[in-house]
């Protein structure tokens, strides 16, 4: 398709979007008495209009059941999270016995390596990404002193090339081998938050594999995203916030996968609570923990359910729509985005350079823009002037249109905003 940078092509290709009907189930934040355009769906999803009727049905059972709404509720406290497997399962490649939902991220990525981080004298490092998201550099860094050995020596970082701004598949592939019989974990972002790029999971988790370690990913920027096979990959183990493109709130709980050759096993080491313990038998209050058949054996606590509200009503519309018409939108809405981008930038003569992958199986809905001579002066105008953006140390900025509620429209609008900066 060839783009435009008009108003009319913006609305044309709205009036051709089959999700254009969702952008009305979102609330939306004004600036200056108009809707934003909000580009920080990769930091927190707007809330669905839907999340406020689910809380307030567990707020009514609370109040009418008290005690009782665990089980005679509508939608029953007890087993609540159950309810989440197989609308879940389709969004990360998995099988609904192989998801959950628990705690927050980082949380859950501890509670993980105590299963999948077993470090041996000879076999005790991790290989992570260079500049991880700052939460999983000191998670890495404090399990691995906790089974007493050093940061320096047992975490190993792939490095970007000299002047490069994305991580190369065969310099992943070649730490893993030069580690080789070193290395106990892989563990790596899935999509880098910064530059916005899709690591090659697939052929990462395969070396890993062959190498004889454990590996596991953190998709935080990855899960409602991008296209994942968890199962078919032959993934360990992963866990992903709910909060950015799965629209769940802030800080709000967490999902987790663990492959199915794990469960049912009690050879694996892992910190137990009741609600891991069989279900048939959780309230016969017996001494044994006896691992529930499924990922569900690493639960610990209840489910949270005020927190889980929000993010079932989010995967109703996930459920709904599908991961491919998602992908599909993402695909064409961040192109016309990067064609805006470069239109404008030709007509004001300056340089945005895009530091996120070109090719499309290599990028997710995220668009890291790089503001060669220009500062945090042109973020803050676009904040002032309805653009809700994120900034990024030392000069960027990160753009995320995400397609369930994000219009062409928006593209344009954006574009103008842009342009008007700099004739101020």
């Amino acid at each position: 398709m060839t783009f435009q940078n008009s108003l009319s092509f913006a609305q044309k290709l709205d009036s051709e979007d089959p999700l254009r009907t969702y952008r009305n189930q979102f609330h939306f934040p004004k600036i200056n008495g108009k809707d934003a355009i909000y580009f920080t769906g990769n930091s927190l999803g707007l809330q669905p209009k839907s999340a406020k009727k689910y809380v307030d049905e567990i707020m009514t059972d609370w109040a009418e059941l008290a005690v009782e709404g665990h089980f005679k509720a509508e939608k029953s406290w007890w087993d609540y999270h159950e309810r989440f497997a197989e609308k879940l399962a389709p969004v990360v490649g998995a099988k609904p016995s192989e998801v959950t939902v628990m705690n927050t991220l980082t949380v859950n990525l501890h509670l993980l390596m105590v299963s999948f981080y077993r470090p041996t004298q000879k076999r005790y490092k991790i290989i992570c990404e260079e500049k991880a998201f700052p939460s999983d550099q000191y998670m890495i860094a404090s399990q691995v002193r906790f089974h007493g050995f050093t940061p320096d020596d047992a975490v190993v970082e792939v490095k970007k090339r000299e002047g490069e701004h994305h991580f190369r598949t065969e310099d992943v592939l070649e730490k893993i081998g030069e580690v080789g019989e070193e290395c106990a974990l892989v563990l790596i972002g899935g999509v880098n938050y910064y530059s916005g790029q899709v690591l090659d999971m697939e052929s990462i988790t395969k070396a890993g594999k062959e190498a004889g370690a454990f590996v596991g990913w953190d998709l935080a920027h990855a899960a409602g995203n991008v296209e994942l096979n968890l199962h078919d990959w032959g993934v360990d183990f992963a866990a992903w916030c709910s909060y950015k493109y799965m629209n769940s709130g802030p800080g709000n709980a967490s999902g987790c996968f663990v492959h199915e050759k794990y469960h049912g096993r009690k050879d694996i080491p892992r910190f137990e609570g009741w609600w891991g313990h069989n279900k048939k038998r959780r309230f016969l209050m017996e001494p044994e923990f006896q691992p529930e058949l499924n990922v569900n054996a690493w639960q610990i606590s209840n489910a949270p359910v005020l927190a889980l509200a929000p993010y079932l009503a989010s995967l109703e519309m996930f459920a709904e729509v599908g991961m491919p018409a998602l992908i599909e939108k993402r695909n064409r809405i961040v192109s016309y985005l990067e064609f805006v981008l470069k239109e404008i930038a030709t007509e004001v003569k300056s340089n945005f350079e895009i530091i996120t992958p070109a090719k499309q199986e290599e990028r997710g809905t995220q668009l890291s823009v790089f503001l060669h001579g220009q500062g945090k002066e042109l973020f803050n105008y676009l904040m002032e002037n309805g653009v809700i953006t994120d900034w990024r140390e030392p000069n960027v900025i990160r753009l995320a249109p995400a397609p369930f509620y994000c219009s062409y429209e928006d593209m344009y609008r954006f574009g103008q905003v842009l342009r008007s900066y700099f004739g101020k």
